[in-house]
């Protein structure tokens, strides 16, 4: 990803016969939401999570799209019911639920990850608009290191114009709206980063351009730990 230029530069436009993303303002309260201090028990939630023997293996260990280590029901029923409670209050919206993927695939909600320095790389995208509406990270760990929360990204053409940040109907994601299975770093603009803060939540449009902006940690105790949600909701 690449800083957005100044303001006032001159850019060029948008190559004409490029597909393009619909932009849509970064928003605090309208299409993100940065909450800390989120779960009542987070240092219990946090060393219950690395306190865990058995973890899925993603990438480099297995051939999934996903990185690191993670595994299902990081929050306990009555804690994902309170934290639920907290997203709808803050979206506005009466009823959220989750839902799975056909084909016998998996949608990865309430799911602890950790990922190591080594084990992932920044990697702009979208979640899929068929599946959710919101998507959310806690991140769990105590002493994270500097720039490895979440970043949210604009498009960049490669003559430098700046594109949109957001799949809008009818596509469902990233690869729907722009007919490419994967693009570089340097076709991302960073439009805003989150820092990572114990105990802090993202809560965004789950359409929205993002990225975790770093990874960190060897030890298993000092890798980059967070907690991801993603719920439909009524339009």
């Amino acid at each position: 990803m690449l800083p957005l230029p100044a303001p006032g530069q001159p850019l060029p436009a948008i190559p004409h016969t490029a597909p393009t993303l619909t932009y849509e303002p970064l928003e605090a309260g309208k299409n993100f939401w940065i909450i800390d201090d989120v779960l009542p028990n987070a240092e219990e939630v946090s060393a219950r999570c690395f306190a865990r023997e058995k973890w899925e293996l993603g990438k480099p260990y297995a051939p999934e799209s996903w990185p690191g280590m993670r595994f299902h029901g990081a929050l306990l029923p009555e804690e994902l019911a309170a934290l639920e409670a907290r997203v709808r209050e803050l979206t506005g919206k009466p009823r959220l639920w989750m839902v799975q993927p056909p084909g016998g695939l998996r949608l990865d909600s309430n799911v602890a990850q950790l990922v190591g320095k080594t084990e992932g790389m920044p990697h702009p995208h979208t979640d899929s608009r068929h599946l959710c509406r919101y998507a959310a990270v806690i991140y769990l760990s105590k002493n994270p290191a500097p720039d490895s929360g979440t970043s949210f990204c604009r498009l960049r053409y490669p003559n430098g114009a700046i594109g949109g940040n957001i799949v809008t109907d009818p596509h469902k994601n990233l690869v729907d709206a722009l007919k490419v299975r994967a693009l570089p770093m340097q076709a991302w603009y960073e439009d805003m980063r989150v820092q990572n803060v114990f105990n802090r939540m993202i809560l965004y449009k789950a359409n929205l351009v993002h990225s975790a902006t770093g990874y960190f940690g060897d030890a298993m105790p000092d890798r980059r730990l967070t907690a991801v949600f993603f719920w439909m909701a009524d339009d």
